[in-house]
């Protein structure tokens, strides 16, 4: 039976749309044949279904324009039509053999949370055509890999998410394993070596046409500052595609861990965040060298400064991982019991605490305080959804202090008020009336189908 045939098959008897019965097809196959080799993907890309999935993506997460310039909004300014007719002429040029992709746009932004002065983080931001057949190549391949990819990743997956790895961290250190890899890979997205990458991605791939239209995003210069610069190593940050290939690449990790590493720890990783909770810490240095001797065999290594090893038993020490701070807390009901708690780390509480004082500053004196409010809300519930599971009450309740007192003082000038005794002229009744949204009471108990 052909692969129209069967999807055609699949999407009558489950329902589904003619994407996502695609994608159901290609995962049964390279889940029920571990060695089979796919040879016909690239025609898919200029499937119009395919296409249209693939700009309703770009189009939602938005993004900044490329080099040419050209925005979501313009091409969105005809309607539907012209979306049509952009994405036709994109197929057009797949079909034909004609696609190249553009050079990328070098930005650079600070990294929340960091002080003034740091570094900031390069991103390469590809144009919008080259985004939306970038997303339709991930549609595509991302079933297959899906097939292969093992529990031990977590990152940008589907059905899979950043609570459910530390769910997995959290069971593994409360059955005892308290000595913790907590690693930091050097710049993954920036060293992953090309042709290390492209072989594991020829494990399940033979399609020449898209092996070839993968190698020219790995090799697409980038511009700054007027000249554009060959790229030797690296997935571009900012692409659709960018995450899957380096989950690709660091799938080997994991299967040197299934194979070898599991006698020395849990390995959690979240895309190139990994952490390896480990019972002794013999084992967590064993667990370090093989971690370092296999990303050496992708062009990618430990950074010496970040990673280290940390013991957690009592107490001792905590970690950072995901947005959380990792410690053990003694049970109030057991004493001489420990248990992994997590809240929001030092560098989390200051991200929130930026983008508070931001929308809080003197400018804002012009607006009516409700406004004010109406603009903090949906930052504040954002990042009170992905915190709340976690014990952040007391970092909840942080918060809630800081927003009220950044109004008060902005309400303060606003209304050309001296002193310091804005607790008293503002109280927590006329926060209440403004519709501030609080964290405080928010914090709930995660599972898997929260």
């Amino acid at each position: 039976m052909s692969a129209q045939n069967t999807a055609r098959s699949v999407r009558q008897a489950e329902g589904l749309d003619p994407v996502r019965a695609l994608q159901r097809v290609l995962y049964r196959s390279a889940k029920q044949d571990r060695t089979r080799r796919f040879h016909a993907l690239y025609d898919k890309l200029a499937r119009s279904d395919v296409m249209w999935r693939a700009w309703v993506d770009v189009a939602t997460n938005q993004g900044a324009p490329g080099v040419d310039g050209v925005t979501i909004d313009a091409i969105e300014a005809d309607g539907v039509a012209g979306v049509r007719a952009f994405l036709d002429a994109l197929a057009d040029e797949l079909r034909a053999g004609k696609y190249r992709p553009q050079a990328l746009r070098r930005v650079y932004i600070p990294k929340a949370g960091d002080p003034p002065g740091k570094p900031s983080r390069p991103l390469s931001i590809p144009t919008v055509r080259d985004r939306v057949v970038m997303a339709a190549a991930k549609i595509v391949l991302e079933p297959i890999f899906e097939a292969d990819f093992l529990p031990t990743s977590f990152g940008f997956r589907p059905k899979r998410s950043a609570h459910h790895a530390l769910e997995a961290v959290r069971q593994a250190a409360n059955r005892g394993a308290v000595w913790v890899l907590d690693a930091d890979i050097k710049a993954c997205f920036d060293e992953i070596d090309h042709d290390a990458l492209m072989a594991q991605v020829e494990r399940r791939v033979i399609d020449r046409a898209m092996l070839k239209l993968l190698r020219s995003w790995l090799r697409a210069g980038i511009l700054e500052g007027g000249v554009v610069s060959d790229v030797e190593a690296g997935t571009p940050q900012g692409s659709p595609v960018s995450p899957l290939m380096a989950n690709i690449a660091l799938h080997l990790l994991d299967e040197v861990w299934v194979a070898k590493g599991y006698q020395w720890g849990t390995l959690v990783r979240y895309c190139d965040d990994f952490v390896v909770v480990c019972p002794t810490p013999a084992r967590a240095e064993q667990a370090r060298d093989l971690a370092a001797g296999t990303l050496a065999k992708i062009g990618l290594r430990l950074h010496p400064d970040k990673t280290k090893i940390v013991c957690i038993q009592h107490g001792k020490d905590g970690f950072d991982f995901l947005g959380f701070h990792h410690r053990m807390v003694q049970s109030w009901k057991q004493p001489g019991r420990y248990y992994l708690q997590k809240w929001p780390s030092a560098r989390a509480m200051a991200r929130i605490r930026a983008k508070i004082r931001a929308r809080t500053t003197r400018r804002h004196a012009s607006l009516d305080m409700a406004t004010v409010a109406a603009e903090l809300n949906p930052v504040l519930r954002g990042w009170g959804n992905y915190y709340r599971y976690g014990n952040s009450a007391r970092k909840f309740t942080a918060v809630d202090s800081y927003v009220h007192e950044r109004l008060a003082c902005l309400a303060s000038f606003k209304h050309r008020l001296s002193g310091r005794n804005w607790a008293t002229r503002f109280t927590y009744e006329w926060a209440s009336d403004l519709g501030v949204y609080r964290l405080t009471g928010t914090v709930r108990y995660w599972s898997a189908n929260a």
